[in-house]
Order: structure tokens, then sequence, then C-alpha cells
């Protein structure tokens, strides 16, 4: 793998970033310092946590993937140089008043933020920081529609990005990005920062995979014309891509129950749980497997190959599924199999967007 540039940053990270939502969660310290080590090992030099991990989100995890994170690299003198470490300022609570107070999300709570994280990683600097999801209203995590009923905002973008280049400054954060964002807002971003020489995003973080190609309607091109790298997560459907769940029930998928989508009723009754979700990932699945191919490799090497693509972030559980997610790279979908990716979308859309 060659590195990659991140947007207009002098960022070069691997083209596959280690994603932790799980660790804290499902996956113990220990296990998640092996996974990160394996990681290393196999090359990769991108690691993306976030201050609200681990996933599904609770008060007693609340930056416990930070902490893992954090631990890891103090036992291990001399790594963080060779590796980009990113991280999330959450949005707006979205009903957990435990990362913050109210409904917004002001210049001080990114100040701190920022500073908790990096108590928590245990580093100087962070190199990427994102804003997880837009402060104002916006269609995200299953919703389609802009309601301009729900239009509020508290903080606006001129302010969110001179907050963020006070962090630039003090040299707190080397690059800033964006997550789970809109077209329109990753132009505001970038005008904003151009006109008033503030920081400009290097890269937008939003789910990309067989069964959610939002990205593909129109955010493609603002990336495109802007210089905007794509950090695509959830390459897998939260599994539904792997095949696990292809022999589960058809109102959604029921088993097996230790994974994501059976063990947390939160992650079933959302965007991956749908039952439409399920049966159009079981067609890409069973394309995958008339091509010689696993599910897995394919909803891999349709991100690793894409040209939207700059870094595809892969969750894991273990190390076998690092190495079969790493050992995917390389994998060239066929002309004929991509026509029938394409067919299949036409006819079934987006279902888990």
């Amino acid at each position: 793998m060659r590195n990659i540039q991140l947007g207009q940053s002098d960022l070069h990270v691997t083209p596959i970033c280690l994603g932790t939502m799980t660790f804290g969660e499902q996956v113990a310290e220990a296990a998640s310092h092996r996974v990160m080590d394996r990681a290393i090992e196999r090359g990769i030099n991108f690691i993306d946590t976030a201050e609200m991990y681990a996933v599904p989100a609770r008060q007693d995890t609340y930056g416990a993937t930070e902490t893992i994170i954090g631990n890891w690299l103090a036992a291990r003198p001399g790594l963080r140089q060779k590796i980009v470490l990113a991280t999330k300022v959450a949005g707006p609570s979205r009903g957990m008043p435990w990362v913050r107070e109210g409904a917004g999300m002001t210049a001080a709570d990114i100040a701190a933020s920022c500073d908790n994280s990096l108590k928590r990683l245990r580093t100087d600097v962070i190199d990427l920081y994102q804003i997880h999801w837009p402060e104002r209203n916006v269609p995200a995590f299953g919703a389609i529609y802009f309601d301009p009923a729900k239009e509020r905002t508290q903080t606006t973008i001129g302010e969110q990005l001179e907050a963020l280049g006070r962090l630039v400054k003090e040299g707190k954060v080397r690059h800033i990005g964006v997550s789970n964002e809109t077209p329109w807002g990753v132009h505001e971003f970038v005008r904003l920062a151009e006109q008033h020489g503030l920081p400009r995003i290097a890269t937008v973080q939003n789910p990309y995979c067989l069964i959610n190609r939002a990205v593909d309607n129109g955010l493609d091109e603002s990336m495109f014309r802007l210089g905007v790298s794509l950090l695509a997560y959830s390459p897998l459907g939260f599994g539904l891509l792997t095949g696990k769940y292809d022999a589960s029930g058809t109102d959604g998928p029921a088993t097996p129950r230790d994974a994501r989508i059976g063990k947390f009723e939160s992650v079933r009754q959302g965007r991956w749980g749908r039952a439409d979700a399920l049966e159009v990932a079981r067609r890409y699945n069973q394309l995958a497997r008339d091509h010689g191919m696993t599910p897995t490799q394919l909803a891999l090497a349709f991100c690793y190959t894409n040209w939207r693509v700059a870094s595809t972030i892969i969750g894991v559980t273990s190390e076998a599924q690092l190495d079969e997610n790493i050992d995917a790279w390389g994998t060239q979908p066929a002309p004929e199999l991509l026509a029938a990716i394409d067919a299949t979308r036409w006819n079934h859309r987006d279902p888990a967007a």
C-alpha cells in the first residue's frame, strides 16, 4: 500500500485506517492493544477514534476508547511519531447529556473536548481533529430529508472554524475535518476558511458502502472540486456485507447475537437494522459469491478501488478480522461485476442511507 495525502494537508496515511469504536465495549483493553499492534505490523499508520466512543454510546464507556489508545501509546515509546492519530469532537448531544449539556456545540465546548481528548490519548497533538456530526440541523444517521422546521443552530460554522483555528495555533491540532456532512456543509467550511484565513478541512468522514452510497449523490463532486478527501466508514455495512446475517429472518438481521446488530437494540433499530438493508445486502453478497469472492472481499474492494475514497476505515473485534480486511487489499472487481453492482443500486438505491 502506498500512502496517500489527505486533502491539501501534509498528512500522508495508508489507504486503510483502523477504526476503534468497538474498543471498550465489544473488545477489552488487552485485546484492543493486540489489534493495534497487529495493524502496525501490517503497515497501517492511521488510527481513528472519537470522544464519544465506545459504540453504542453509553455514559459508562464515554471516552473509554481514547483512554485505551492512550494507554497503548504510553506503553510504546516512539510509536506516536509514526502514526497519524485522528479523533472527533461530538456534535450536539443527540440524547447524550454525559457528552455535554445543552443542544449546541460552542467554541468553549470544542476547546474543552479537545483538551480532554489530548489527556485521554496521552499525546500533545491530534493530527486530524474532526467534528463528528454537524451542529446544525441536517439529514443524517438514517434521515434522508432536510426539514426546515427543525432548523436551529447556536454556533455558526464560522465560529466553529475560529475555535478549531485557535487549537491549530496553540499546537494542539494539526489539521481538521468533518464527519456526517452534506455537500453544502463541505462547501461552506471551505468557503469560510478561504475567505477568513482559517484552517481548511482536509477530510470528510461519511458512511460509504454498497448499501449506502449517498456520497455518490453530489458529495463526491464537491470533494473532488474542493480537494477534500473522503474517509469511508462502515464499508461492511455494520456486518451486513460480510454475509454473516444472510441466513437470518426476513424481518431484519437477528443473528448472530454476539455481533453488533444482533447484540445492541439501538443499532438494530437504526439504518443498518432495516429489513430492506439486509435484503439488498444479501443480493450484493450473492454477487460476490457468483464471481468467486467472499462478501467481505467484494465490499472492501468496492471501497479500496473507488476513486472517491482516500482511506477506508475498518472496524474489527479481533486480529483475524483485521487480517481478513487487510488481505482484501489488491482485490480488483471485474468490469462486469462493477456493472452488476451499479445495476443493483439502480433498482434498490441506498437502503441503509
